[in-house]
Order: structure tokens, then sequence, then C-alpha cells
């Protein structure tokens, strides 16, 4: 039986569920059951990036580990044990090529939406070129933790071919596990894309 691998991270607001085997799907909830249930429900917009050799199976949590300020704060911010698998050079690239069709989905959904976007009730939240930059601010700034080195400002699609090609390279010793990187990478760019496209109706 196909089975979801589904890694979760508690801190005591949110709960993230993480698909393993699946960089980006990832959503949270006010407990493990809510966050596996949001998760799920977001298979069919996920299928959408990940594309025909996605395959959805039946939830199943392998393990978990204790969250952080990161994690009440609304973001995924610990790796677990399941980041430390073993990463063949097929796996990496299948990997990396799901990162990109994760920018691809962001860069859609950018081109899509209106520069202007509609706030909260208190005024909260970005508008388009904001969300662009912060996306690519913090892909900058975490790169460092796979051994990318980008310079400030360096144009979107430059930073990207560093990226990958740095993760294609599989260099050992890095702060963060490659498929950590590429799991939170690809979570923060199909939030934001997500995003676009809800605010965009």
């Amino acid at each position: 039986m196909t089975v979801t691998r589904i890694g979760l991270e508690a801190g005591s607001k949110w709960v993230f569920a993480s698909a393993v085997d699946w960089p980006g799907w990832c959503r949270r909830g006010k407990g493990e059951d809510a966050a596996v249930t949001a998760l799920m429900d977001y298979a069919a917009r996920y299928r959408r990036v990940a594309g025909r050799g996605f395959r959805v199976g039946a939830p199943e949590v392998i393990g978990r580990v204790a969250g952080n300020a990161t994690t009440d704060f609304g973001a995924p911010g610990v790796p677990g044990p399941w980041d430390d698998e073993p990463l063949d050079a097929r796996e990496r690239s299948r990997l990396v090529g799901l990162l990109r069709s994760s920018w691809a989905a962001f860069d859609a959904a950018v081109a899509a939406a209106p520069a202007a976007l509609p706030k909260g009730p208190r005024g909260g939240g970005r508008d388009r070129d904001d969300i662009v930059e912060h996306v690519r601010e913090a892909e900058r700034s975490d790169a460092r933790k796979v051994g990318a080195r980008v310079p400030p400002r360096t144009p979107r699609d430059e930073q990207r071919a560093a990226i990958t090609a740095t993760l294609l390279e599989g260099g050992a010793g890095t702060a963060w596990p490659p498929r950590y990187f590429i799991r939170r990478t690809a979570w923060h760019v199909l939030d934001h894309a997500w995003e676009l496209e809800d605010k965009s109706r």
C-alpha cells in the first residue's frame, strides 16, 4: 500500500505536518490531527506543482520533533531525523526538481497577481512585490546554510542557479541537511505562491 510519510513539528501554538518525500507539501494546524488534515486537504493543489509522478497514499506519521519559537511564529524551523536520510544522486536530482517546480509555481502566481493585495482585518500582509523580495532574501540568507554564497541583490534567476548548483554538487558538512533546506525552502515558496493565488481571486 502506498503511504504518505509525514513528519510532525510541534510547538505550543502550531503543529506542522510535512510530507517527508515531497518538499513543499507542508501545512500547519492547531494540533497533530488538524495539521495532518490540512496537509491532506492540499494534496490536489500540490499535485499541480509536483506533476505526474506525485502519488498520495494513506498518511503515516513517521516521527515527531519539538518545535521552537519559529514554529510558534508560523514557520517550520526544526530539522527532523528524516532530513538525515541518505541522499543519492538520483534522489537529490528529484528533490531539486521539485524545488524548481515550486519556484515555477511561485513565478506563475506572481505573474497573475495584482500589485496591491487585499489586507487583513487590521491592515496586515504584504503586497505582491514585497512578497517577491521577502522570498528572494529569505532564500539568499538560508542558502549559506548549505554552502551557497549569494551576494545581496543578486538577480533572482542567478540566485536560484547558484543554489541549485550547490545542492546538486552535494558537498558535505553544511549547517543544514540538504533535504531540510529543500523542504523548508519549497514550503516557503509554495506558502507564498498559494497566498498570492488566494488573494488574487
